[in-house]
């Protein structure tokens, strides 16, 4: 293999020597510096994906000598991401040591209690399974990935014939393993009766690959993982069409985008049929190549090989039987349509469990699928949350890839069905999943707050994410906006929200929106009607242009949102909320404010109409009446200041004091405040409250609603 290592084309090369050099002699830095160079690729392995490994010599903390220590990639980790806390450090000779003690195949999950014994840093992460499989090779730096084109020679029928041939003996091969303790013997085992070998390929499941440097076991890991992929690129074809050739044709981009947006709460709504889920849409063009083949009906029953894939995607994905631009206007008989096709999946999930189960398996998980296939559309998944279920789309197109060239140079074979139930039901990753943190209270919730890039909107968005919801950032000023999706983005990361500009009055906007929602997390769960704005004038003052623009962002926007809203709803069948961010001055009458006051009592009055409405639906309408709130608020802006505190004959400064001494509690009201009242209402403890008015304005007497 002498590929030049700065003309990679299939992957790559990223390697920056002034950077390692700052690194020399720290094995454990380099090894985190490979690890992340190799994690940005994902044509090398995805998120979560793969290990690597380093051994160095390090003092014993109790003897002083220095003592040869694996750092590993720890539990549950990621290689793009991982920094030092969150390897695992282990006594290499200790390790090496169970194998004293280890009682065969049928013990070998109690094994990994005993990992515990040979950790050397106590404040290291927790080991995972793959600790064996790195400790048993000899090698100073050892990668294991899971790159799609290796994996396509893994997962092919002939896939050790072909191994042999391509490399010239050079990689060796070890049959489908469950990951533990026995795959590390067995890669030992390979590697002495093959010495000299440059890594070793897992059947169906992935590659290992090793050097004597961090630098060697990069090149060595993508020289392999090259000449891999080179090997596919030279048969695509060769054996006849991708896939069996085209059975149909895709619609346009924009006409995918319609489609997956009206489909995309129905869906929801069956996948949430145990727990709420949040969706994800896909029509990237290797899904789209692979869902309209003529070979989709016999390879999407298979399922993937590689564990990694299979754990994120499930036994199989669902393939939708609607034409490509079908009618999806009737919305019940859609629904009646995909009922079986569901009912279909769930069984065939359930006799999966019961015909594979051990007497000591976990109970079955939700069965419904995470992976549906739209033929001439694209994919859509769903999970827990947004960053799994991104995650397992991203994993459903690598075994798209693997697919692809297995078929193309050979023929794909999956994981037996009680192999993946092995592995999906398996202690070990049920303890990991019991380990992780409990769901939050909106955890599955996606929230579309109006207004949201500022004041009270963005204070009641950062609250729901806080709480474990998805959010729809929108506003009209698209500057404003970006702003405060980059904010999200730094503080939350890029999976915790979207951003759609969103003027309340424009029809178009507000399809638009919900589209957007739809497209990017599969629907809408509450609706905070909070966009707005203030206008502060006498009788006399009042124009025309001020009191339809009070009532067509206040009331008719409010209306319009929540009917968009409603539709959406409908679909997903999961009923929803919907809160309505009011005034103290729906109650309350003051000078100068005829057209503002007007405006918010006809939104009280029209969230108590939407609520006995909508009850039937399980959507529960209430309000939020805020009074005075001063930071950051759109509100204060356009003269509404100068005009209150003209009618109240003080000076603008003297608001802030003004408004906190005429209330009961004398406290001044924050965006934060109002944030904390939108989720009492949709955190869970009042599930069964609707046309509630909830004041939050530190006690005005004459705001009370009886």
């Amino acid at each position: 293999m002498s590929v030049q290592t700065t003309s990679f084309k299939h992957v790559s090369y990223l390697w920056n020597e002034e950077e390692a050099a700052k690194l020399a002699g720290d094995e454990v830095a380099l090894l985190i510096y490979r690890s992340n160079l190799l994690g940005a690729d994902l044509r090398l392995t995805n998120y979560g994906g793969g290990n690597t490994s380093c051994k160095a010599l390090a003092k014993d903390p109790l003897t002083g000598e220095e003592t040869e220590i694996m750092w590993i990639k720890g539990s549950g980790g990621d290689i793009g991401t991982l920094k030092k806390s969150g390897l695992a450090a282990l006594y290499v000779e200790r390790l090496r040591a169970l194998k004293n003690v280890y009682r065969g195949l049928d013990y070998e999950d109690e094994m990994v209690e005993l990992f515990n014994h040979c950790i050397y840093d106590l404040a290291s992460k927790a080991p995972s399974i793959d600790t064996p499989l790195h400790g048993f090779l000899p090698f100073k730096h050892i990668d294991h990935l899971h790159p799609d084109a290796a994996i396509a020679i893994a997962a092919a029928k002939d896939g050790e014939k072909i191994t042999k041939e391509l490399f010239n003996g050079q990689i060796g091969w070890v049959e489908w393993r469950k990951p533990g303790f026995e795959l590390g013997l067995e890669l030992k085992k390979c590697l002495d009766e093959n010495p000299g070998i440059k890594g070793i390929m897992l059947g169906s499941h992935g590659l290992f690959t090793w050097g004597d440097t961090a630098y060697k076991s990069y090149i060595n890991t993508l020289e392999v993982i090259e000449k891999c992929a080179e090997y596919l690129e030279e048969n695509y074809g060769k054996k006849g069409p991708i896939f069996g050739g085209e059975k149909l044709k895709s619609l346009a981009p924009d006409q995918r985008k319609n489609q997956a947006s009206a489909l995309a709460p129905i869906l929801r709504g069956f996948c949430s049929s145990e727990r709420k889920m949040i969706g994800h849409f896909t029509d990237d063009a290797r899904v789209l190549e692979f869902i309209n083949s003529n070979d989709l009906d016999r390879l999407a029953p298979l399922g993937t090989s590689c564990p990694d894939h299979f754990l994120r995607t499930k036994i199989s994905p669902l393939v939708l039987d609607l034409k490509p631009d079908q009618d999806l206007s009737d919305v019940n008989a859609i629904k009646e349509h995909l009922a079986p096709a569901f009912d279909a999946y769930r069984k065939m999930y359930t006799d999966y469990y019961e015909t594979c189960k051990h007497d000591n398996s976990p109970a079955i998980r939700d069965t419904n699928p995470v992976i549906i296939l739209y033929p001439g559309v694209g994919l859509f998944s769903f999970s827990k949350d947004k960053q799994t279920t991104r995650v397992a789309a991203e994993f459903y197109t690598n075994a798209i890839n693997v697919m692809k060239g297995a078929e193309a140079i050979s023929e794909y074979t999956s994981l037996p069905r009680q192999e993946a139930f092995n592995i999906e039901y398996w202690l070990l990753e049920e303890a990991k999943l019991q380990r992780m943190p409990k769901p939050k209270a909106l955890s599955g919730q996606i929230a579309l707050i109006t207004g949201s890039a500022g004041g009270i909107g963005k204070a009641i968005a950062k609250k729901f994410v806080d709480e474990g919801a998805v959010v729809v950032l929108n506003d009209m000023n698209a500057e404003r906006l970006e702003a405060t999706g980059e904010e999200f983005k730094n503080i939350y990361g890029k999976d915790s929200y979207t951003t759609t500009i969103l003027d309340v009055t424009n029809n178009d906007q507000i399809k638009q929106a919900f589209d957007d929602a739809a497209l990017a997390f599969g629907g809408v769960d509450i609706i905070i009607n909070n966009a707005g704005l203030s206008i502060s004038k006498t009788i006399e003052d009042h124009t025309d242009k001020d009191w339809d623009l009070l009532y067509d962002v206040l009331v008719k926007g409010q209306f319009k949102v929540t009917q968009a809203a409603v539709g959406v709803m409908r679909k997903q069948g999961t009923g929803g909320d919907v809160i309505n961010i009011v005034s103290k001055n729906a109650l309350v009458s003051g000078p100068n404010n005829a057209g503002y006051g007007s405006a918010k009592a006809a939104q009280l009055h029209l969230s108590r109409l939407n609520a006995a409405e909508l009850g039937a639906d399980n959507i529960r309408v209430n309000v939020v009446n805020p009074d005075a709130v001063i930071s950051d608020s759109n509100i204060w802006a356009g003269g509404w200041a100068e005009g209150r505190a003209k009618a109240y004959g003080i000076t603008v400064a003297e608001l802030p004091a003004y408004y906190a001494k005429r209330t009961l509690l004398n406290k001044i009201i924050l965006p934060v405040d109002i944030a904390n009242a939108c989720f009492a209402f949709t955190g869970g403890l009042l599930n069964k409250s609707t046309g509630n008015v909830l004041n939050v304005d530190g006690g005005v007497a004459m705001a009370f609603v009886r």
